[in-house]
């Protein structure tokens, strides 16, 4: 049994590490010196709901882009701590900023995906980008966005945003988007292949082609996804358009989560859907945990004497291994290469934050989220 799992974590860890390598040749990143055409109409699309503490800063960062015909729409869902008033305080009163009042969400949708279909009903531009409250933009992070979209014929380009983190449970977790997609899913296949599973996006920020926004059936033909964002980039496959990712490389950057409350209760939203269920996550955990913590466990009853297949400095080299994928994702995502050492309590992180999601399916049906369950 133990061969079998130092085999397995052997070929994943060699599979990751190849896939890691291809992303660092092919995965492409916003430029900030490019300029896009200032006669392109574009639609800043914010859902909003109690973004009191954030959107302030998002708000003046959006309204200091160098392009000049730029539209920020921002739908108030229903907020409580005054976010429409802060958002229009921190515009100065800038004509370019509107701030809708969210209507009541129909039955059969969620919550933001209603609300980002009410922003793109009401937008005019050519171009849509979608993106979350507690997004900051430098001055030409929207023009390199529009680029990006341009340069790669894109329909629609899902941004990476850089993450900011401060408090330990972010540093452990949040990175961690970064390894999976950095080490899981080469961007050549996502670029050049039309299967819908070789798709990711980050809700943070998308731009789409307002024609092909609309083919698709915009934020409707995901109204009851949880992972709006990733099946939105599925639903582009499917429908024949073009889908490409991004490093935001600074450029629009992100603190998602302040604690271990919020890091928690964030990702425990999202991880049963995003591995397709109970047994989808079960598997990922035990996959994650051979990989990940397994070797270490070999490492150290081999050096204390006990037995272990091909010698514990096999075991040696699998943590060495993935003590670098988690440090390349890092480095390549701008965070920090030196977290990496503390793989294995982020994966016991992440565990709980498992489990916590599969306790919310069974009790409530679905995860909860800003006082709301996250379910239609």
């Amino acid at each position: 049994m133990t061969a079998l799992l130092l085999s397995i974590a052997s070929a994943a860890l060699l599979g990751m590490f190849l896939i890691l390598l291809s992303n660092l040749l092919f995965f492409p990143d916003l430029k900030e010196g490019n300029v896009f055409e200032r006669n392109v109409g574009v639609s800043v699309l914010i859902p909003a709901r109690n973004e009191a503490a954030v959107i302030g800063e998002s708000v003046r960062s959006l309204l200091r882009q160098t392009h000049s015909r730029m539209e920020l729409l921002i739908l108030n869902d229903n907020s409580d701590d005054g976010t429409e008033r802060v958002a229009i305080e921190a515009s100065g009163n800038d004509h370019r900023l509107q701030v809708l009042p969210g209507k009541p969400v129909p039955r059969g949708w969620l919550a933001k995906n209603w609300a980002c279909q009410q922003l793109a009903e009401q937008a005019s531009g050519e171009t849509l980008v979608f993106a979350d409250a507690d997004v900051i933009w430098q001055p030409r992070a929207l023009d390199a966005l529009l680029w990006e979209l341009k340069r790669t014929d894109g329909d629609m380009v899902a941004v990476m945003p850089s993450q900011q983190t401060v408090s330990w449970p972010e540093r452990l977790c949040v990175p961690l988007m970064a390894l999976a997609i950095h080490a899981y899913l080469p961007a050549v296949a996502v670029h050049h292949t039309n299967h819908p599973l070789l798709a990711a996006a980050n809700g943070q920020c998308i731009a789409f082609r307002r024609a092909a926004y609309d083919s698709l059936g915009g934020h409707a033909s995901v109204r009851d996804s949880i992972l709006d964002d990733v099946g939105l980039a599925r639903r582009v496959k499917r429908v024949g358009l073009r889908l490409r990712m991004a490093e935001a490389d600074g450029l629009i950057a992100c603190r998602m989560y302040r604690n271990w409350k919020t890091v928690r209760e964030g990702y425990a939203k999202n991880i049963l859907s995003g591995f397709g269920g109970i047994a989808g996550l079960f598997a990922s955990t035990v996959f994650h945990w051979v990989v990940f913590i397994v070797p270490w466990g070999l490492l150290g009853l081999g050096f204390a004497g006990g037995q272990v297949p091909w010698h514990p400095y096999w075991a040696a080299l699998l943590v060495f291994s993935g003590v670098l994928i988690r440090a390349i994702s890092a480095w390549r995502t701008g965070q920090r290469a030196g977290d990496a050492i503390l793989l294995p309590i982020s994966v016991l992180l992440m565990t709980g934050i498992a489990v916590q999601s599969a306790w919310w399916h069974w009790r409530y049906g679905g995860p909860l989220w800003k006082g709301r369950r996250a379910v239609p």
